[in-house]
């Protein structure tokens, strides 16, 4: 091994920042590394990350091995602990080039715990740079960077402990990186952050999601497609509205943090949504808009959550009209409100996901079915799968150039894709 290696668990802002990484890396010289990259969303997602540390040390005898990201902003002394890791940085240093140069630079091995760790206080960060980047590695799309870290906390959310609180990277300079991104040949580019609903509420003037949205497709214009990741319930604002009703660029695939469908669990969630809240956006959101489809993130088994207060939650993919589920069974995470609250048993909480997600299989295979006859372009990723516009996974049957748009005729489906064949257009 020559070039750090970067390990990435987690979203999608991990998968942007693994970039940065593997960039710093690399202009420090610093070689004969493994890079982890943690999420610390759930118990599981740092349990693996600690597992990916011993694996890495076991196969990679002399490697240096760095932890970084949010499980070891927020546990920092226990992956210092393990005698595989040389070192442990914060989400902050870790986007720091001297944290690579100065590791370059160094040929001991032996560092004290203490001296392993370098985390520093994420809510004392006050701003976020827009970090530029040439594209990601083997990507058909590239994300950019909007916003970090969250002002809100849901008692199940141990995120804002890992991230901080919410900021914002200034207007004109997510502008240039998708600017230079599309003069890069990226026909696609996702906005990224923590919570990119919030854009905006610590810069001056009157900057919100929805207005650097119109003002990235007005000054990108040879940008073909834009898509938004995770979007909170109450904090679309009007401009964001009005450009996914008449904006043909941002693409009809919006994904809602909605995680339950009952009023009392969304309470205790400490979330500021509830039930009819959700129903209604969505509904709004098709008037703007007949063709978008939908996807939400479900969490199942929340402590006090039972059977009946379950069934909402089920209720809510019909009422919604939901498509594309991301469903996580609950996990007690150690310093949240709703770790003290009482319980509900592990086995009824992975049967009650197992049920949400048999849910979610049928309704995209009934959006698969109503896709199949229809011509959609196709952004391909791999020489022979990519996705349309609503984010259906199409696998063509011939190959095209990754990296381009593909007019295809879409016809069977098979598992969670669909069967294309190209057309000229």
């Amino acid at each position: 091994m020559s070039e750090a290696q970067i390990i990435n668990f987690g979203c999608r802002l991990n998968q942007y920042e693994a970039e940065l990484m593997r960039n710093r890396a690399r202009d420090a010289g610093l070689e004969n590394a493994i890079i982890i990259n943690s999420c610390a969303v759930t118990a599981e997602a740092t349990r693996q990350a600690r597992q990916a540390v011993r694996k890495a040390r076991r196969e990679n005898a002399g490697a240096r091995i760095i932890v970084t990201g949010c499980a070891a902003q927020i546990e920092p002394q226990r992956f210092a602990g393990m005698p595989e890791v040389d070192l442990v940085l914060g989400n902050m240093e870790k986007l720091d080039s001297a944290s690579y140069t100065t590791q370059a630079q160094r040929n001991d091995f032996g560092a004290s715990d203490s001296e392993k760790v370098r985390v520093n206080d994420i809510m004392s960060v006050r701003e976020t740079a827009g970090h530029l980047i040439e594209g990601l590695e083997g990507r058909a799309r590239a994300f950019v960077q909007i916003q970090t870290g969250c002002d809100h906390r849901c008692t199940f959310c141990i995120i804002p402990y890992g991230r901080g609180n919410s900021r914002s990277v200034p207007a004109g300079e997510v502008v240039d990186q998708v600017r230079r991104l599309a003069a890069n040949g990226y026909l696609e580019v996702v906005l990224t952050g923590v919570d990119i609903t919030s854009y905006g509420g610590d810069l001056p003037g009157r900057a919100t999601l929805g207005r650097l949205v119109a003002q990235i497709l007005k000054h990108v214009p040879e940008l073909a497609r834009l898509r938004l990741s995770s979007l909170d319930v109450v904090e679309l604002d009007e401009a964001l509205f009005e450009a996914i009703g008449s904006e043909p660029r941002l693409m009809p695939h919006l994904h809602l943090s909605l995680q339950s469908g009952d009023d009392m669990i969304l309470k205790r969630m400490k979330r500021r949504h509830l039930r009819d809240d959700a129903i209604a956006l969505c509904g709004r959101l098709r008037n703007a808009r007949p063709d978008l489809v939908l996807g939400a993130d479900l969490i199942a088994g929340f402590p006090t959550e039972t059977d009946a207060m379950f069934e909402n939650s089920l209720r809510l993919i019909a009422d919604c009209g939901l498509t594309y589920l991301h469903v996580f069974p609950y996990s007690a995470r150690a310093g949240t409100p709703a770790a003290h609250m009482p319980q509900v048993p592990g086995a009824v909480r992975k049967a009650r996901a197992g049920l949400l997600r048999a849910a979610g299989a049928m309704v995209l295979q009934q959006h698969l079915q109503r896709l199949t006859g229809t011509r959609q372009l196709i952004l391909m990723e791999t020489e022979l799968r990519g996705r349309t516009e609503c984010y259906a996974e199409a696998e063509l049957d011939a190959p095209a150039l990754p990296g381009t748009m593909q007019m295809a005729d879409l016809g069977a489906i098979a598992g969670e894709r669909l069967i294309a064949s190209p057309v000229d257009r």
